[in-house]
């Protein structure tokens, strides 16, 4: 069993930056991959970035790149987000991911809404 609990959501004005944070418990933390995605009202759930287990590598999508840092504490076992530059097309619900043999797991998602 994983629990993943999201956190750091809330208003933000244009331009202006975020950083969630996604606590995980129920497994060893540091021996999977996490991800980031997000899905705004009206959309289907898409990939926002991914950290591999050990934190060296990362991928992003791309209307992300540049202004997203996806990283990783694994003695927290906690995953962060950090969003710089934010617009309005960033407006979503933010939840975090794991897959443990085969398995999703999901967090219950944070609110992030990018007022113009």
């Amino acid at each position: 069993q994983v629990q993943l609990v999201e956190s750091g959501g809330g208003l933000v004005q244009t331009g202006g930056s975020l950083r969630l944070s996604c606590a995980a418990s129920g497994r060893t933390f540091s021996r999977y991959a996490m991800g980031w995605f997000r899905q705004a009202p009206g959309k289907e759930r898409e990939f926002v970035a991914a950290i591999s287990w050990s934190g060296s590598t990362t991928y992003y999508a791309d209307s992300v790149r540049g202004r997203f840092t996806i990283s990783r504490d694994n003695a927290k076992n906690t995953v962060y987000l950090q969003m710089n530059s934010l617009t309005p097309e960033d407006t979503a619900v933010y939840y975090c991911n794991t897959v443990i043999f085969g398995k999703n797991y999901w967090g219950q998602g944070t609110q992030v809404t990018v007022s113009s």
